[in-house]
């Protein structure tokens, strides 16, 4: 597996980099087995919980040192938190990898290891309700207590044009196979019923400062709340180890209103 990302997925490459945007630091990473990694959650991303589902060993963050040749035939993890589609993305939190030089990034590992790989399997993932984050919620942009609608539906604009995007390659390239991610519907449904997941906090962070624990993102050594797995939010930005959890089951066996055309467990028999 090789991932390509933003703080959702980061392991750890922003460790390495003259940047703000990282997570190196207690309480991040207290409930995951290595403590604070440079991962955005209390415990697992998602793609620490794609790992398990799928039977994979967790990926090694492409910054790391001495990673080379044999070290990534099982995978390797490029994204980097507050890079993005635009290189300009995040510039003013400091150095991360944007979207353009993470591909780059692999195009130079890919030299090392194409001969052993047949890289034809693509998930693209749907971005979430953003309007319903902390920070949003806490921006006083919309009425209290609501997401804020202007920002999900920009959203809304982007995840029509992914997912055409994704037919538009299993069209064009009948020897890959790509799926879209719906994490759109998935977490609106975890906010709209949240008692189904055992969820019961969907409008705050559970470490954070100010309005909704969103306006000042989770800073060191601060308190979290306990019980971390009835909340949806970690921090000001990122779900909680619980909810990635659930999406990666979602996207492993889910139907294809949640994962489109077909799901992870069928992509790993193909």
């Amino acid at each position: 597996m090789f991932v390509f990302g933003d703080s959702l997925t980061d392991n750890g490459n922003n460790n390495f980099l003259d940047s703000l945007a990282k997570s190196d630091y207690y309480p991040y990473g207290i409930d995951f087995f290595q403590g604070p990694t440079g991962r955005f959650s209390n415990g697992q991303t998602i793609i620490d919980a794609m790992c398990d589902v799928l039977g994979l060993k967790y990926l090694p963050a492409h910054a790391s040192p001495g990673l080379n040749g044999s070290k990534l035939l099982g995978g390797c993890n490029y994204a980097s938190a507050a890079g993005g589609i635009l290189d300009i993305s995040g510039m003013y939190l400091g150095e991360r990898y944007s979207l353009k030089q993470q591909v780059l990034n692999f195009e130079q590992n890919l030299n090392e290891i194409k001969a052993f790989l047949g890289l034809r399997k693509f998930l693209l993932a749907g971005v979430g309700p953003l309007g319903c984050i902390p920070n949003q919620r806490a921006s006083s942009m919309g009425p209290p207590d609501r997401c804020v609608d202007q920002v999900n539906q920009v959203v809304g604009y982007f995840n029509s044009g992914l997912r055409s995007l994704v037919e538009q390659l299993n069209t064009n390239h009948p020897g890959s196979i790509f799926l879209y991610g719906n994490t759109y519907d998935a977490l609106g449904d975890m906010l709209n019923n949240p008692a189904k997941y055992g969820l019961t906090v969907i409008d705050r962070g559970c470490c954070g400062i100010g309005r909704n624990q969103g306006q000042i993102t989770c800073l060191p050594l601060a308190v979290p709340c306990l019980e971390r797995e009835k909340y949806i939010f970690w921090d000001a930005y990122h779900p909680t180890q619980a909810v990635n959890m659930m999406l990666a089951k979602r996207a492993y066996d889910g139907l294809p209103s949640d994962i489109y055309p077909i799901n992870l467990r069928q992509l790993a028999q193909l």
